[in-house]
């Protein structure tokens, strides 16, 4: 009997969704970033006054067509850090990290708007951003370059689970000791009620390196 109750326990908790884990990167934990090596790269950024201390209160997770895993660990300072596997969701397997602050949200009013956006706004082969160029880095063979579709899975503090469809474009502009600043474009659809809730979401980022952040147990 108390064997039963004991697997009849196990299999409820097994199947309450779990936010993903990496890093040492979890569901309402923290992080801190280098403040010497941000100061010194924030000046040619488009970000201004990024905190150095960040809570997470919302994790993404995204399977990639490539079988990578998008991980996004969202903050308390309107961004998110980016974690991209492949192959599994172990340190190992990690070949990007980057933090991404929002920089803007326009909101999506008819299909109309939604159709140009995936046909002619995501993805372009430059994007200007207050008088920045940044040149479209996902490519494909031909003319056209099609944004990359995801399916984002958001958990959060409170529990509750959503999805969200993304269609993506990355760029990028070059700037100082061979790095770039990146630059985030996505279409976002969500359903919510009967209604498609749709925006456009403009983010910019950067990579980060083991050394320039410091994981808070």
């Amino acid at each position: 009997m108390f064997s039963k109750l004991f697997k009849k326990s196990e299999s409820i908790k097994k199947s309450e969704p779990k936010a993903p884990e990496i890093m040492g990167l979890y569901l309402g934990g923290s992080f801190e970033l280098d403040n010497l090596k941000l100061s010194l790269l924030e000046p040619e950024l488009t970000i201004e006054g990024a905190a150095r201390s960040q809570l997470i209160q919302a994790v993404g997770e995204a399977p990639l067509d490539t079988g990578g895993t998008l991980l996004r660990f969202y903050t308390d300072d309107d961004g998110f850090l980016q974690v991209v596997t492949d192959g599994g969701l172990s340190e190992n397997h990690i070949t990007d990290v980057k933090l991404w602050h929002f920089y803007e949200t326009k909101t999506i009013g008819n299909t109309a708007q939604w159709n140009e956006c995936l046909k002619s706004v995501i993805s372009q082969p430059t994007y200007e951003l207050e008088g920045k160029v940044y040149t479209r880095v996902w490519g494909a063979v031909g003319d056209e370059s099609p944004p990359v579709a995801v399916t984002e899975t958001t958990y959060e503090e409170d529990g509750d689970v959503s999805k969200t469809d993304q269609f993506m474009m990355l760029y990028e502009r070059p700037i100082s000791n061979d790095r770039v600043e990146t630059l985030l474009v996505v279409g976002e659809e969500k359903q919510v009620g009967n209604n498609l809730d749709r925006c456009l979401v403009i983010s910019t980022g950067f990579d980060v390196e083991p050394a320039d952040i410091t994981i808070n147990g």
